[in-house]
């Protein structure tokens, strides 16, 4: 069964241009045109991605994509017509994978929809348990725990993790973590894993300062610690 798109903007043109091209590229679509009804067919259709407008009427995209993270991990690729980098980053902080800045290409859409699907669905290169300390990281089950307590990762989250967990000591480069968490590094898109980072320390209880687990090496990157006991 081809997998469930819902598409929500206030912008009906848009809707329907997108709609068309997901389904000529074999997704099913469902749609909605204010928050409150996307948060309706969410809960009612369970799609397997969400493509998500940040400005809509009732409630706006951000309201929604809290509500969703709420009670799942499903993917979400934010739309903006904002300019400035630092509001593009907002969706990515409360909980989206990934965003699209308007105007764009409906191929594009397609283009980053099959990405975050496959990244979210592809079964690990890495699928023994990882257990380091008290964060365990089941790679097959998709789960986390930190000390025997469920930890909620975004897809994104979730493949940046695993990747530097199973490799303790190893720097990674934002271009090499775009590439785990986006599947191709998009011009201007490094700044999305700090956010990515941000959200994994504060998900682990990592200070800033002073993290446990994910390390800041300068001018690199980021790397996992290999000393946490």
């Amino acid at each position: 069964m081809s997998q469930k798109i819902l598409v929500v903007d206030d912008e009906l043109e848009i809707v329907k241009v997108v709609r068309a091209y997901l389904e000529q590229s074999g997704f099913r679509v469902i749609t909605a045109s204010d928050g409150s009804q996307a948060l309706a067919v969410f809960r009612h259709e369970q799609p397997d991605l969400i493509v998500l407008d940040l400005n809509l009427p009732q409630l706006d995209g951000i309201d929604v994509c809290r509500a969703i993270r709420r009670d799942s991990n499903v993917p979400i690729i934010m739309l903006t017509a904002r300019v400035e980098e630092t509001d593009r980053l907002i969706g990515l902080e409360i909980g989206a994978d990934d965003y699209i800045t308007k105007p764009f290409s409906p191929r594009e859409v397609v283009a980053r929809v099959r990405t975050v699907l496959r990244r979210s669905t592809a079964v690990p290169e890495q699928s023994g348990l990882i257990t380091i300390g008290a964060l365990s990281i089941d790679p097959l089950k998709h789960e986390v725990q930190l000390h025997n307590r469920s930890i909620d990762l975004t897809p994104s989250e979730f493949n940046i993790l695993l990747v530097m967990a199973s490799q303790p000591g190893r720097a990674f480069s934002r271009m090499d973590l775009l590439d785990v968490a986006q599947g191709e590094a998009y011009e201007g898109y490094e700044r999305s894993i700090d956010v990515h980072i941000k959200n994994l320390r504060q998900k682990l209880g990592d200070e800033p300062r002073d993290p446990t687990y994910l390390l800041t090496v300068y001018g690199v990157g980021y790397k996992f610690s290999d000393k946490v006991q």
